[in-house]
């Protein structure tokens, strides 16, 4: 399991910034009564809003995370504000581990029983910046957290998501990129997503999002981006009613900077003075998640670097041909072959 390293410096939490614009935006959210979610990494952040957000609407939320006090502490939270009869499940899932990924996914079949259903599946959990080291699955830390094990995540849950499409019209696979899918410059290349873990560049960064730690945060974000355009074009091909969307929050003050910053992948802090609260950066993935209005193979993220969701076009990096099917055959490779 990749623990990051202590570079010392002072950015321990992240920055305390007043939330603007997500009570108004949270009250017009539908009920999710008889609803099922299930969402990674949600101990803090936009995973833990989306979380907490779905219970207080009546979901049963599965709360997918490394098993620490702070993943307790997190269903603990989600509870206390959860409305009459939803229910909080917390399911050990570790990302960079794919029998880590497997064993949840049964652990959430198991526990929906045979006829159990998922009406979305949340894949938002994500680290930035960090160093150059495989997994012990020997995949780069950071494309194994934030897309290869969410595609098998997806892959193992399918079968459950068609179920509550069957059931009630729909059901959404969400996905999380950014604006790092744009910058630094570089289309998805495969080497990135194959068993390249530790020899990708090293650890060189800057204050500018530059370095190889950078590019392949860049990879991984463009990786989400393209694997919600491949997954909606088969869901399209195939007839399907579940849907693949994909979010991104501008700038958000989360633990992700944290995280970075104490790796030694972010010097410069300065930039989170432009950032808004964790609670408005989670808006852009709860209008995937939940709005009535949200299309399969739909982009939504704010106009600039904070504020409401708007629908926008994906750019030509992430639905060119050759990326797609690339990113589907690297992907089964580590995953297996997943034939919808």
């Amino acid at each position: 399991m990749y623990t990051a390293v202590n570079m010392g410096g002072s950015y321990s939490k992240p920055k305390e910034i007043q939330t603007r614009w997500f009570n108004d935006f949270s009250a017009k959210l539908p009920s999710l009564n008889g609803k099922t979610v299930v969402v990674t990494g949600c101990t803090t952040g936009t995973g833990f809003v989306l979380a907490r957000t779905c219970a207080e609407k009546g979901a049963t939320v599965f709360m997918l995370n490394r098993p620490s006090e702070r993943a307790d502490a997190a269903a603990t939270a989600v509870r206390e504000t959860a409305a009459t009869g939803a229910l909080v499940v917390p399911v050990d899932c570790d990302l960079t581990s794919c029998a880590s990924v497997k064993a949840a996914a049964a652990s959430v079949r198991d526990k929906l029983g045979p006829d159990g259903s998922v009406d979305v599946l949340c894949c938002n959990a994500g680290v930035m910046a960090l160093a150059d080291v495989a997994t012990t699955d020997g995949y780069d830390v950071q494309m194994q957290t934030n897309h290869l094990s969410h595609f098998l995540l997806t892959k193992e849950l399918f079968p459950l998501l068609e179920r509550a499409a069957a059931k009630s019209g729909e059901a959404r696979v969400v996905n999380h990129s950014s604006g790092a899918r744009l910058l630094p410059p570089g289309k998805l290349s495969a080497k990135y997503l194959g068993k390249n873990g530790g020899s990708l560049g090293g650890n060189s960064a800057s204050m500018f999002f530059g370095g190889a730690r950078w590019q392949r945060y860049h990879q991984t974000k463009l990786a989400n981006a393209v694997f919600t355009h491949a997954l909606a074009q088969k869901l399209s091909a195939c007839g399907s009613k579940v849907k693949a969307i994909v979010a991104a929050p501008g700038l958000a003050a989360t633990n992700l900077q944290v995280t970075t910053h104490s790796d030694g992948g972010m010097g410069a802090t300065w930039i989170m003075a432009f950032a808004q609260s964790a609670e408005d950066g989670t808006m852009p993935l709860l209008h995937c998640c939940l709005a009535p209005e949200a299309a399969n193979g739909q982009l939504w993220e704010p106009a600039g670097i904070k504020g409401p969701p708007v629908l926008k076009k994906l750019e030509p990096i992430c639905t060119e041909e050759r990326a797609v099917k690339m990113l589907w055959e690297e992907s089964e490779k580590a995953c297996g072959v997943w034939a919808l």
